[in-house]
């Protein structure tokens, strides 16, 4: 005869020594089987009766008891986690992209891990074998590659995730059958270049990351086209990386060589453009009338700067929250991202 499942009571919630409460005390205290207490707190998808559910979760609020995550993942084939890759957390886009990350998580109960990938691509791909052991619900690839390096122990990594429960999401450029994120820097870059063009400006420097990074390159080929197409010339072009350091390094250089006045530079980022104003005022040039700059992504430093600095508006925040819900949505389709070329006071125009 089987005797039904039946709560302690009368006595203070305990568990099996003085260490972290395990499922067995959860079970003990909440008077059922270990496979019901399992059930209901690994995430099995058998149902429970709703007052064993009850009582198991009561039971693990009164002992502080904290579900196992692999063992979460090993009942429901993933885990309550959107893993999330960014080339380097102190970069303002990344930061902005895990805002938007981290709503569409908080939406659906998840959390979010972030590890850096220094656009690395060995470091990414061990990044990525490390994760795929953690079963995560999704993986979110927002790091900008470099054309000429080699990505395929990563892109084994992504197959293997393709073939298990997780969805991986990338940006820019697909990854195999995985789904992505568009984002047109180009068109944006080349309508930014335009609209610099029709303000009177006809010599440009434009400061990128190094050859071959894929969102620089795509920047600097749009600007360059769309500034070009309105009658303008590009003078030079910098190259350094994505830190704000490299962008007042690279317009000291070019201080050092001489800069006309009336000469516009073109940062393929705001945090570069910013670096670019700081090295103007410090060699005691004045940034609009005389070197007017301009930046990408609309970060909210772009606003805080004297004189405020004109760039492309990105949606950041709506980006990584499209990303996640890519991760989670089945018949999911992405949603037009527009850009828009915001003119502030850093571009008064040529004679303004």
């Amino acid at each position: 005869m089987t005797l039904p499942e039946s709560p302690s009571r009368g006595r203070q919630p305990r568990t099996t020594r003085g260490t972290d409460p395990t499922l067995h005390d959860v079970a003990r205290e909440a008077g059922v089987s270990l496979a019901t207490a399992s059930r209901v707190l690994n995430g099995s998808e058998r149902k429970v009766a709703e007052s064993f559910r009850d009582r198991v979760e009561q039971a693990a609020a009164a002992l502080g008891y904290t579900p196992n995550v692999l063992a979460q993942a090993t009942a429901r084939g993933t885990s309550p986690v959107i893993a999330l890759l960014v080339a380097d957390i102190a970069d303002p886009y990344f930061g902005l992209i895990a805002a938007g990350v981290a709503k569409g998580a908080d939406e659906h109960g998840l959390v979010v891990t972030i590890s850096i990938t220094e656009r690395d691509p060995a470091r990414e791909a061990r990044i990525v074998r490390a994760l795929r052991g953690q079963r995560p619900r999704g993986l979110i690839i927002a790091a900008s590659r470099t054309s000429g390096e080699d990505y395929s122990a990563t892109e084994a990594e992504l197959d293997a995730f393709g073939r298990s429960d997780s969805r991986v999401v990338t940006f820019g450029a697909r990854v195999g059958d995985n789904r992505h994120v568009e984002i047109d820097n180009r068109g944006g870059a080349e309508e930014l270049g335009r609209q610099m063009g029709a303000l009177g400006y006809r010599s440009a420097i434009v400061v990128g990351a190094a050859p071959g990074v894929l969102t620089s390159d795509e920047r600097v080929a749009g600007f360059t086209s769309g500034f070009q197409g309105a009658g303008g010339r590009i003078d030079r072009v910098l190259r350094g990386d994505f830190r704000r350091e490299s962008g007042a390094e690279a317009m000291a250089a070019a201080l050092a060589d001489g800069v006309e006045p009336g000469t516009l530079v073109f940062g393929m980022s705001d945090v570069i453009a910013i670096g670019a104003m700081s090295a103007i005022r410090a060699a005691g040039r004045e940034v609009g009338a005389d070197i007017a700059v301009c930046g990408f992504d609309d970060v909210p430093s772009s606003v805080d700067v004297t004189p405020a600095l004109t760039t492309v508006r990105m949606p950041l925040s709506d980006i990584g929250y499209q990303a996640f819900r890519a991760t989670v949505d089945a018949d999911w389709q992405q949603t037009p991202l527009p850009l828009e070329v915001i003119v502030r006071a850093s571009t008064p125009g040529v004679g303004a």
